[in-house]
């Protein structure tokens, strides 16, 4: 097995992978990314995460022409090389090569990169016990429905968790949830499961959507709209979702314990259900 990159065209070992240093999303994080997760060699929601990867150069006004019929048989020949059946699939498409101005280049190519490594999931203590999180002023642009490379809040949110000795850094927007620093967020009161309303301020999360379908087969409600911090400090239970952790309990927020401290009913439901929803994913299903 053997980390894989492609480049425009071609595929190679990842350590062999040159991109140039007047690539713009180098220069000026100019471009879009996604992650897919590979389960028994199968690249889960790979269309929606396509749809996503579109709409995002669409926004920005970054044109490439990879249809995705094209991208899937990428996707696939990437995760047969690399050898990897758990894997995580990141993709780059920038403005490509030009020298450094910042209005768009005239001509040129947009550069299409990928790499395909072995994936880490977190522990199953991990899973099983929940994870704290804090809380962290939203400073990021208005524009967080792109999901585009300019992550600079998000790495420096991480890194204060990280110093909290928590997992993940929540945004709060005058005084209102918006999303976690690499995972979307689920409150649950009194049975109904709640997460922030998708707009500029919040990514339309591919696994948060997966989890609405999920819990709502089950006759659970779910609701998008607003959820205030106080709202979300007195939950009856809070868990991330994203497409590394899949569906993950929150216990602790702030340092102040959600509800028992403890994973709700709701969460180690669903927690559960995706976790064997994807363990049966086929590749025929994702075609």
């Amino acid at each position: 097995m053997l980390d894989i990159g492609y480049l425009n065209g071609r595929f190679s070992p990842l350590e062999e992978i040159k991109i140039s240093p007047d690539d713009r999303g180098f220069l000026f994080g100019d471009g879009v990314y996604e992650v897919i997760r590979t389960y028994h060699g199968v690249p889960a929601f790979w269309c929606e995460h396509f749809a996503r990867l579109g709409r995002s150069a669409r926004e920005i006004q970054l044109i490439f022409s990879l249809e995705q019929t094209d991208f899937h048989r990428l996707l696939i020949t990437g995760i047969q090389q690399s050898g990897y059946q758990e894997g995580k699939i990141y993709i780059q498409v920038t403005r490509g090569v030009a020298p450094r101005e910042h209005f768009f280049p005239q001509n040129g190519d947009p550069t299409v990169f990928m790499s395909f490594r072995k994936m880490s999931a977190l522990p199953t203590e991990v899973c099983q016990k929940g994870v704290s999180v804090i809380t962290l002023p939203d400073n990021r642009w208005g524009r967080c429905d792109i999901k585009s490379l300019n992550l600079l809040p998000n790495v420096l949110a991480k890194q204060k968790a990280r110093e909290a000795k928590a997992f993940e850094g929540i945004f709060v927007k005058d005084g209102w949830v918006t999303e976690g620093a690499t995972s979307n967020i689920f409150s649950v009161k009194d049975g109904v499961i709640r997460t922030p309303e998708r707009n500029h301020l919040v990514l339309a999360g591919v696994t948060q959507q997966q989890v609405v379908t999920l819990a709502q087969a089950k006759g659970w409600e779910v609701q998008f709209g607003p959820i205030s911090l106080l709202e979300l400090l007195q939950s009856d239970e809070v868990f991330l979702v994203g497409t590394t952790i899949e569906v993950l309990p929150v216990i602790q927020v702030n340092g102040s314990p959600i509800l028992e401290g403890k994973p709700g009913p709701i969460s180690t439901a669903l927690q559960q259900k995706f976790s064997s929803y994807v363990s049966g994913l086929t590749l025929s299903e994702t075609l």
